[in-house]
């Protein structure tokens, strides 16, 4: 039994099955450790001499790599690492299973600033609290850390594509101080301070990283794992060659660029030095300046009364667009009365923006001076209402500053242009304005409703803004959400179908004018280019991040042969899911530069400028590379112990890895035994390339494109990589995991709570696609009890073997049993194949036990053969999913030799009969409608009069077998075809002129059930009418099932009539003679082929 608590999810309250299966799962990940299970190894020199192609190596000796993105080592596994995790475990187990040398090995990531920041922290608060943190005020202690969820960004440019993320929610925790956030972690309190050292982290949680993948029974070779950063000399040096190499073919440059900054810590905030923020980039905009003409007489006076302002020198609102090729309709400007603007000093001229903004500036060399950002004079925005401008891109004159209250601070300069021939925001301000004047306190004379027509589209005509804020029904700006989605409309119907009809590029696509018009205005002075973070940037060390132009070290993605190579790398890779091709595409398409340089943090340097450190996504695009060879070098996972071919780290030059990587042929002189270098090269050229890598969908627009590019700079075609499998977040228990509602779950609590192979069935069943997955305990506690049950009677069944029934296996249940077990076969080996194990699990473990107590409930006595091979079968089926329990069947309980593991995966015995299976089902599905005629045969009738059939006196159960469809609806069937092939289906006019009125009431629920069923199965198999068995036969060999159907009902006798359609009489089809058909129009009219009517009548 289990219980749910408010969190503290379920509840076990019996934990004996558990228990039963944990000592299982322990005795054999005891046992595959002293086997060395997991550990594979490339052909021998001995076995292939080095020369042979890879091609042709992998076709003699099949091999699978698989990797997942390698956790970071600032806490243990939590469980979305295990759902990832877990992907390739299964894909791993069925591999090896295909008679391939799957191998799956897993490093720690500890490169970056999260581990530095957080020691650093950690240092400060034992200076301020002592080493025991005993200093520390209880009220503070105990203040839990309000929950600030970050929002969720979308980029306001829709030219640029976005993926949506946001996990930092899910981690964090309540800790105020880092002490508490490593003693949520369960760290004890007089532990904590030894992690002020940065190093004790690298040694801390990789060991405990290990320990819960082999808790959950992981098919991982630990021998190849090691962790990231200096420390680990081996890494360095692949790191230092990667570099060198990248730098060498013209991918990594030095140059400025925008750049998302951290101001306290003084260097580029890269994504894994961000606290919050992950995957947010610089945004360009530009600054448009509009120039103050004649201030409103309070920001007058405001103005004359500040002695420092220099009145010599013009002032400009500035303005942040998107849009530069809509300013020629430039109708006045807007400013929000309840923000508080500043007065910057720009030089030449005054800026009027937000300090925020005018801070990003003087980072971007737009200012004076680099860093100063403090404004001359602060002004509200209510003041600077009716302020007359002169916008030099506009064609009209004598404009103003109007409010506009939606207009946010924290967005651009908090100055917006107003622009209604094509903003919906715009638009229905103005028209707001114009009528509402005196409630707004400004002349009506202000506002220019008249409207200037800009770009054209065939959709919605000259004045886009106006179109669709009809088409959305919006009658106010205060319809914010509505005009969030239109404005989202029109940017992206003017861009993409627009064409120019006002200014010089008339005439030409907007897409193409776009960036001309923002030449141009840039050019003449009258804008300049602006960036600022597309959404709020949190770093590690708590600094809200801005945009600054850096000089900086950057990989160069995007540029156009190399973006070119790697689209043609997606094209060739599996990637499982066509959302995830589209994703890599539109980021392949926006993605820019990458620094790849920065000061702080963990790593290793720069082979040629060693004052940086190497970006901790750059650092972690090909080390599945190193992978191939780590298990040669060194035996721990600090590179500190030599590893098996005596290669010292010094010895590991970038031309000893050239030749290992196959940049060459030619052995290099190093002092290593060129033995060595082609056992080397021999790993590598056997396991490359990496077959699929699995990850989160997050890393999409990150981690996963950097390895496609980098795997195409670096390596010949032939190891470019050949699958990507991105899986959605996970949720827990249908709620978001977030620590401080304690729905959290780390992997080492739910092995803990439910054992390994429940959680690992509970995972399996959690979801398959980009869609957020969920862990549903109650499915991890109902394994345990499927699982301790199939153990129990796969133990008796064995022992009592003897007392089923051998000989010839062909009685109708033996057939279909054998026949469905072999379609399900075939049906879980091609989910496996598509990785698609939440449908693996479907049809090889419930459908499979399913098919098992129906086949047991069906015949008198199970046959030996068939039982025997359906628990052989079951533990092979699952075993890539629950590798212990299966285990323990295949080599306890039926005496196996070696281990499931290594076992073949099934095939079917002999070709899957469909006319079986579908003979089958109709008998189950008979039995269901037998049941359901019983139910309503029972069922009182209204006022009370007594139901027809007498239950305590034995019945007939009549079963009335129609041999034809009736013709109304194989005309429906043809009016379904026809429409489906002409793709106007949901046309239900044309569907109506071909159904005959007097036909209409049936006809027309008869063709939406056809329509539904067209939604989930293929048209081929809607579309036939012929049935796939003999109906009569199959009745008359399952008599004595469809018998005992009944559940209180007790069946003397069964007639099964068959008839022509319409007919008043049929033939029985168990005698042979003449029968009447019963006065039951309903049930005879309900009848068709493979559907029969059913009736109860008492004897």
């Amino acid at each position: 039994m289990a219980t749910t608590v408010e969190g503290k999810g379920l509840v076990l309250e019996n934990t004996a099955r558990r228990d039963a299966l944990i000592a299982i799962e322990k005795k054999y990940q005891r046992q595959w450790t002293e086997e060395g299970l997991f550990e594979q190894n490339a052909p021998s020199l001995e076995e292939v001499p080095l020369g042979m192609d890879s091609d042709e190596l992998h076709a003699k000796y099949p091999k699978f790599l698989s990797s997942m993105a390698y956790p970071y080592m600032n806490g243990v596994l939590h469980a979305g690492h295990s759902f990832t995790l877990s992907k390739v475990e299964y894909s791993i187990g069925f591999e090896r299973m295909r008679g391939k040398r799957a191998l799956f090995p897993l490093g720690f990531h500890c490169t970056g600033m999260p581990i530095l920041a957080s020691a650093d922290k950690i240092k400060r608060e034992v200076e301020l609290f002592g080493p025991d943190f005993s200093k520390v005020p209880p009220e503070v202690e105990e203040e839990p850390q309000e929950q600030k969820q970050e929002p969720q960004q979308q980029s306001e440019d829709v030219t640029k594509f976005k993926a949506k993320k946001s996990k930092v929610a899910a981690k964090q925790g309540r800790g105020k101080y880092q002490f508490e956030i490593m003693m949520q972690l369960g760290i004890p309190k007089e532990e904590v301070s030894k992690f002020s050292d940065p190093q004790h982290w690298l040694t801390y949680f990789p060991p405990l990283c290990q320990r819960d993948c082999n808790a959950l029974g992981s098919r991982i070779d630990w021998r190849r794992s090691f962790i990231t950063t200096d420390k680990n000399p081996y890494y360095d040096a692949f790191i230092r060659w990667q570099m060198n190499r990248m730098k060498e073919a013209g991918k990594i440059k030095f140059g400025e660029r925008y750049t998302i900054y951290s101001v306290k810590d003084g260097q580029a905030c890269m994504d894994h030095d961000r606290q919050s923020g992950e995957g947010v980039t610089p945004q360009e905009y530009i600054g448009v300046k509009i120039e103050v003409v004649e201030f409103a007489d309070a920001a007058k006076q405001i103005i004359e009364s500040n002695a420092s302002i220099d009145k010599s020198k013009k002032v400009y609102f500035v303005a942040a667009t998107l849009r530069p090729e809509t300013m020629y309709g430039q109708t006045c400007c807007f400013v929000s009365p309840k923000i508080t603007y500043g007065i910057f000093d720009a030089g030449d001229s005054y800026y009027i923006t937000t300090e925020r903004a005018f801070k990003n500036m003087s980072y971007q060399k737009l200012t004076p001076q680099r860093g100063v950002y403090s404004p001359v004079v602060n002004i509200d925005g209510k003041a600077l209402i009716g302020s007359r401008i002169e916008s030099a891109l506009s064609v009209y004159k004598d404009l103003r500053v109007l409010p506009m209250e939606t207009v946010l601070a924290n967005k651009g300069t908090g100055v917006v242009t107003c622009v209604p021939s094509n903003s919906p925001d715009d638009f229905m301000t103005t028209k707001d304005l114009k009528n509402k004047a005196a409630f707004y306190g400004i002349d009506a004379s202000w506002v220019k409703d008249e409207i200037l027509p800009i770009i054209h589209t065939d959709k919605y005509g000259d004045i886009t803004a106006e179109a669709v804020c009809k088409e959305f029904k919006i009658h106010s700006p205060r319809d914010t959400n509505l005009l969030a989605e239109a404005k989202k409309l029109a940017y992206k119907e003017d861009y993409y179908s627009g064409t120019m009809i006002h200014g010089k590029y008339k005439g030409m696509k907007v897409s193409d004018a776009k960036a001309r018009v923002r030449d141009d205005i840039v050019a003449s002075g009258d804008a300049f280019v602006y960036n600022e973070p597309e959404g709020p940037v949190v770093s590690r060390s708590g600094d809200e991040c801005i945009v600054s132009l850096e000089d900086q070290w950057y990989v160069d993605y995007g540029e156009e042969s190399w973006k070119k190579q790697t689209l043609e790398c997606l094209e060739s890779m599996e990637v499982f899911a066509p959302e995830v091709k589209n994703a890599f595409e539109g980021c392949l398409e926006w993605l820019k530069n990458w620094a790849v340089s920065r000061t702080y943090g963990l790593g290793s340097k720069l082979p040629w400028d060693p004052q940086y450190l190497v970006e901790s996504l750059s650092d972690s695009t090909i080390y599945q590379a190193f992978y191939t060879i780590a298990h040669l070098l060194f035996k721990d996972f600090y590179g500190n112990d030599v590893g098996v071919l005596g290669i010292k780290a010094e010895q590991m030059t970038d031309e000893v890895f050239d030749y290992v990587f196959h940049h060459s042929d030619r052995a290099p002189e190093s002092g290593i035994p060129l033995k060595s270098l082609q056992i080397l090269r021999r790993e590598f050229e056997y396991f490359y390339p990496l077959d699929v890598s699995i990850s989160g969908k997050d890393l999409i627009t990150n981690h996963l494109t950097f390895f496609i590019y980098t795997n195409v700079a670096l390596f010949p075609r032939k190891f470019w990589p050949r699958g990507v499998r991105a899986n959605g977040h996970l949720m827990l228990n249908n709620a978001k995991m977030s620590k401080s509602t304690g729905n959290f779950m780390t992997l080492e609590q739910i092995v803990e709570k439910f054992g390994a192979d429940a959680s690992r069935i509970a995972l399996g069943d959690a979801g398959d696609t980009m869609e957020d997955a969920n862990f549903d305990e109650s499915n991890a506690n109902a394994a345990i009890l499927r699982l301790f049950n199939l153990k129990e009677w796969a133990e008796e069944t064995v022992k009592s073997a003897d007392q089923f029934r051998t000989g010839p296996s062909d009685e109708i249940f033996d057939v279909a049993f054998e026949n469905e077990m072999n379609a399900l076969v075939e049906e879980t080996y091609r989910q496996y194949e598509l990785t698609n194990y939440k449908n693996a699990l479907k049809f090889g473990l419930f459908d499979f036990q399913a098919a098992r107590d129906y086949y047991r409930e069906s015949c008198e006595t199970m046959h030996k053969d068939l039982v025997l091979r359906y628990i052989e079968v079951q533990s092979l089926l699952l075993a890539p999913i629950a590798p212990h329990f299966c285990e323990y069947i295949y080599r306890e309980v039926l005496g196996k030799q070696g281990s499931v593991q290594t076992a073949k995966f099934p095939r079917a015995t002999k070709p899957v009969d469909q006319g079986a299976l579908s003979a089958l089902e109709y008998v189950r599905s008979l039995q269901r409608g037998i049941r359901e005629a019983e139910g309503q045969a029972l069922k009182k009738k209204k006022g009370g009069k007594q139901q027809s059939i007498d239950p305590s006196k034995p019945v007939k159960l009549i079963l009335l077998v129609s041999e034809s469809f009736p013709e109304w609806q194989s005309h429906c069937v043809e009016i379904v075809r026809e429409l489906f092939a002409q793709q106007s289906l949901d046309d239900n006019k044309k569907i109506r002129e071909r159904v005959e009125p007097k036909e209409m009431k049936r006809a027309m629920p008869f063709i939406s059930l056809l329509k539904q069923r067209l939604t989930t199965e293929p048209h081929e198999v809607v579309f036939n009418r012929e049935l796939l068995f003999n109906e009569t036969e199959t009745i008359k060999s399952t008599k004595d099932v469809l018998q005992k159907a009944p559940q209180s009902l007790r069946v003397e006798e069964i007639v099964a009539i068959q008839f022509p359609y319409e007919s008043k009489v049929g033939t029985n089809i168990f005698n042979g003679q003449e029968t009447a058909l019963p006065n039951a129009a309903k049930a005879v009219e309900g009848a068709i082929p493979g559907s029969p009517g059913i009736l109860f009548e008492n004897l």
